[in-house]
Order: C-alpha cells, then structure tokens, then sequence
C-alpha cells in the first residue's frame, strides 16, 4: 500500500489530530506498561518538532459510551509529558467546552491529548456528527494506531470517509507495518516461512487462505492444529478440535499441495488429562507422545520436541518468517517450551522476522526475544486481517502517493 507519510505534508503551524493508540494496561489508575505510548513518540516527537500544533486521541478500555473515570487517559497525559519534556496538556472531554479551548490555545510545537474517544457512543458506531466535530480540530489527519485500524470508527477512518479532512496520512508507526507487513506479503525473499499458531482454525482461516498462495512452507502448531490433525485422520482425544472445520482443513492441507507449499503439522505433543486451571498451575501432569498415540483421555497442549526441532529448522533456514499464534499454552512454563523453540529459531536466523501481534507479541516479549526480531508487529487483529489481505479502513482512508 502506497500511502502519504506524515514526513510527507507540511505540518508547520497547523493543527494536526492524531489518532494514536494509548491502550495501555492500566492497574489502580496507574500504567502498568507504556510500550504503546512510547511507540507513538516518533510520529508525536516529528510533528512537536516540525512547529504543529498537535491534537492527540485514542480510546482506552471499553467504557460503552459514557464517562467512566475508570478508562480516563490523564495517567497517559502525565506520561507523555514526562516524555516529551511538558509539552502535552490534557483536555477533560473530547468535544466539549475545556478541548475547545484548550485547542485553540495550541502554539506551535505543543500538543494536547483529548479524553477518551469511547466516552461518546458516537465513537464506535462513526457518527457523521460526531466525525464532523472531531475535524474540526485538524487541517492534517494522522493515523498513527494500527491496533484499531480495522475498525470503521469516527477517529480512524470517519472523519476521512465523509469528506471532512482532505489531507489524511499514515504516521511513523502504522508506515513501518505497511513496509514490512505489506513488504513480506508481496515480495518475501525465500524460502518464505509462516508460523502459525493458537487455539482456533476459525481465527485463523483467511490468514492460512491467503498465504498458501505466498509462502514456500506452513507450519502449523497450538490449538488449531489438532483439527488439521483429526482432518487427516488422527485420534487427537479430548483436544481442541473445531468439528465444524474439519473439512475446511481437509481443503487447506489440499491447497497448500496444489500450490506446492510444505505445510507441516506436528509429529508429537505434550498431553495431559486436564487442562491446567489455574493456567500457570506448575503441578500440571504432563507427557509427550507422538501425535498417533494420543489417548481419549488426554489433550495436547504443546507442541512435542520433534516437532519443536522441525519446526527450529524450518524457521532458521528461512529468508522470511511470519509468526503469529503460540505453539501451546505459554502462559504455563511447563507448556512453553514450544513456543519459546520457536522465539529461539526467531533469534538465531538471519531472516526478515515478523511477529503478528497478539499472543505471539506477548510470547515473545515474555520470553525476552523481542529485541532479536525485525519487527513485531502493534496490532492484533489488524494484523491478522491484514495478513488475510483485508482491505483496513484505517489505512484504506490515507491519502494515496
């Protein structure tokens, strides 16, 4: 997707609203981890820099359309202004009385973060009205949130859609997914691997459609792989299997061998007779058998060493890899060795290394690789859609080059 960046409009002395992505995990009112805030500072820090005058939105939680101080964004406020040496003032609504003067107060180079956009119901549901009102701050729009990119809302794409802002860019964050997200779909180096994981088929379906028409080898792992195997004839037990998919994967596993891709399910896994509750119980009892020797009365719940080990290989042989999806539950140390083989074969390969939000992104984080792979992805489900080859309203609403 060839869209205008923010590098590439003048700023100066103009109003900028920028959608960002401030979701951030809040404890007690207080920030429990501010990556997302610290993601946005490239685009935020350029525009301060270049002499806007910088409007900052975003959502935070799910506060159903009214004002719940329970979702305020005033501990973003705080955070960003220590960041960005007390340049960000915090307006106490989105379009009321205090936002309107405290935009029209701007100078250049200062910015202001209105409260929470989902405090109005108007939001979610991109009311023409409330779309008008949001543009009524900005001559430029800057989405610079992919985590909410594949949601039509008012500050993602409605303020574009109706016509009420012509000038409407990507900013720093959500041009570097179209780079190496885009980049890795349209023009991979091979071999091209993709690695893909967690509990459903059903999340998965389009992801797994559109790349068999891209990538030189599947691997497939966690959850959803049980119903590719019971699809090919294996009695997987108490596993997760999706019954209703069963002939879904049968027409994958066909796909991928009319289009010549290597998709590789697991040869063993870690079983057990009762799913771990609490998830990090550590007195789990476990096995690990090969995937044909899995008794009714067990689940697989991690991928086995031989499959770890192939799947190890397939990853650093690569030139390109995707992952999303962990390989088991990881959340319990006993049932993350998988997962973390293949954060370890993310680390050691010198491929162009994707990780597609979501759990992986955690996993990853978790288990201390995040620093080994190109890129890791911000958005979750608009990752996975992007990889589906959906179009994203929040990106498709850009101004094209």
């Amino acid at each position: 997707m060839n869209k205008l960046t923010v590098k590439d409009v003048e700023v100066a002395g103009k109003k900028v609203l920028v959608r960002c992505d401030f979701n951030v995990p809040m404890k007690d009112g207080k920030i429990t981890d501010d990556n997302r805030i610290r993601a946005a500072l490239p685009t935020v820090s350029y525009l301060l820099e270049k002499g806007a005058k910088v409007v900052l939105c975003s959502h935070l939680g799910r506060p159903k359309g009214e004002f719940n101080m329970k979702y305020t964004l005033r501990p973003v406020a705080e955070r960003l202004n220590e960041l960005l040496d007390g340049k960000v003032t915090f307006a106490e609504d989105i379009i009321g009385d205090d936002a309107h003067a405290k935009v029209a107060a701007l100078k250049n180079g200062e910015a202001v973060l209105l409260e929470n956009l989902r405090f109005h119901k108007e939001e979610e549901k991109n009311d023409e009205g409330f779309c008008r009102q949001l543009a009524e701050y900005c001559e430029v729009y800057v989405n610079d949130a992919f985590g909410t990119a594949h949601r039509a809302h008012a500050s993602t794409a409605g303020v574009v859609q109706y016509g009420f802002v012509k000038i409407a860019v990507a900013g720093m964050l959500i041009a570097k997914e179209l780079e190496i997200i885009g980049g890795a779909l349209e023009s991979a180096n091979a071999p091209f691997v993709a690695v893909l994981g967690g509990a459903k088929v059903s999340d998965k379906i389009g992801v797994i459609g559109n790349l068999i028409g891209k990538v030189n080898t599947l691997l497939i792992g966690g959850g959803m792989a049980y119903t590719f195997l019971k699809a090919s004839g294996y009695n997987v037990g108490k596993s997760l299997v999706e019954e209703d998919k069963i002939e879904l994967a049968k027409e994958l596993m066909q796909k991928a061998k009319e289009n010549n891709v290597k998709l590789m399910l697991p040869v063993d896994a870690v079983v057990s007779k009762k799913f771990p509750d609490p998830i990090d119980d550590a007195n789990v009892e476990v096995k690990t058998v090969a995937v044909s020797e899995i008794a009714e009365d067990e689940m697989g719940l991690d991928i086995g060493e031989k499959t770890a080990a192939m799947f190890f290989d397939a990853v650093v042989n690569a030139n390109t890899v995707i992952w999303n999806g962990p390989m088991g539950v990881f959340e319990n140390p006993i049932l993350a060795k998988g997962t973390a083989r293949v954060a370890e074969a993310m680390k050691q390969s010198s491929a162009v290394t994707i990780v597609g939000g979501g759990d992986s992104a955690a996993a990853i984080e978790q288990l201390g690789y995040k620093e080994h792979v190109t890129h890791i992805s911000t958005g979750g489900g608009a990752s996975l859609e992007f990889m589906e080859g959906k179009i994203l309203p929040g990106v498709d609403c850009l101004n094209e080059r």
